[in-house]
């Protein structure tokens, strides 16, 4: 199983510091739709300069318009590109499209979707490179979030996928045991008082 930081930090210079603590553990790094956001895909070939070696992530979250927002992503340097698992099929197939020229990947985020297992499925059959069960800042805030709904949910799809929302050092052994092919941590990462720590911590506790 692979290990994803997100950097949802709002700064290039911000996120250029914290890669350069967590490089060592992680096989992807995200870049956040805030960071985007907030500062443009500039974020994205600073942190594929910065660190070639890793697949980089822009975390698009597209909706409308897949070609031409992947092929723009691409063309910032990312290798992948998250487009959501609510959007019209035909916008996948269009973020697809453009992977397929630039020899890239799409992630489809399921974030919102109710069934998710079938939805993955659904996506999965697009082309998508992984599909992310995933759930946001806010759901994992309400009363009664748990993490497992999502695990039984990957489980379920039989798709490669990845799992993000909750994800620590003490669910990420679930997480891999769910099959799931990539661990996505975000503020156990980045709201650590150290980082680097808390990415080795995880990487070490995958098997």
């Amino acid at each position: 199983m692979k290990l994803q930081v997100a950097i949802d930090l709002l700064a290039v210079e911000d996120a250029l510091e914290l890669a350069g603590k967590v490089a060592e553990y992680v096989d992807i790094i995200e870049l956040g739709t805030p960071l985007i956001k907030a500062a443009g895909l500039s974020a994205v070939t600073a942190i594929k300069e910065a660190h070639p070696d890793k697949t980089v992530f822009a975390d698009m979250k597209t909706m409308d318009a897949g070609e031409l927002e992947a092929d723009i992503a691409f063309k910032a340097g990312a290798d992948l590109v998250s487009v959501l698992g609510s959007a019209d099929n035909s916008t996948i197939a269009g973020a697809v499209k453009a992977a397929t020229a630039h020899n890239k990947g799409i992630v489809v985020d399921l974030i919102g979707v109710q069934d998710k297992a079938a939805r993955a499925r659904e996506v999965g059959a697009l082309g998508a490179t992984f599909v992310e069960f995933h759930a946001g800042l806010d759901e994992q805030a309400q009363p009664g979030f748990d993490l497992n709904g999502l695990l039984r949910s990957g489980e379920a799809a039989q798709v490669p996928f990845s799992v993000a929302g909750g994800v620590n050092a003490g669910t990420i052994a679930a997480v891999q045991a769910a099959g799931a092919d990539v661990a996505v941590a975000g503020g156990a990462i980045y709201g650590a008082a150290d980082p680097a720590l808390a990415a080795k911590e995880l990487r070490a506790a995958i098997n």
